[in-house]
């Protein structure tokens, strides 16, 4: 049985992982993610609201995992990258749904909801954001 303390834990941090949920000051345009209670910018002028990120942006860097850590040893090798919102925040998560040699900085990529992992006896499984390239149409 996991602890209460997880529990809540993952309970707190499912807007942002599940909606990517981030804030927004509008007194300066800022964006934040995750969410920040003020804006380091304007302080205590600073007027901060929940904000949606809209789920797209930009590979600003990446790594290629060969040698995973403990519970990921059947995805490697995996793409680990840093992504840009188009927002602005920077954030780091998987890409998905392509191959390491396809990937580049710039490439343009999208929200997409993934299983993370899952606690072998609780049964309990993970969910949250991975990216994948976004298509051209």
């Amino acid at each position: 049985m996991p602890h209460r303390k997880s529990l809540g834990l993952v309970w707190r941090r499912i807007p942002q992982r599940y909606r990517l949920m981030g804030t927004k000051c509008f007194t300066c345009g800022s964006h934040f993610f995750p969410p920040r209670p003020w804006c380091p910018k304007c302080r205590r002028k600073g007027k901060i609201e929940k904000h949606k990120m809209k789920g797209r942006g930009k590979i600003h860097s990446y790594t290629i995992v060969n040698v995973p850590q403990q519970g990921f040893d059947l995805e490697v090798p995996y793409i680990l990258a840093i992504i840009e919102l188009l927002e602005g925040p920077k954030l780091t998560a998987e890409i998905t749904n392509t191959e390491p040699e396809h990937v580049s900085i710039g490439m343009p990529v999208k929200m997409v909801f993934r299983k993370i992992s899952e606690d072998g006896d609780s049964g309990i499984i993970h969910y949250g954001y991975k990216f994948e390239p976004e298509l051209k149409e």
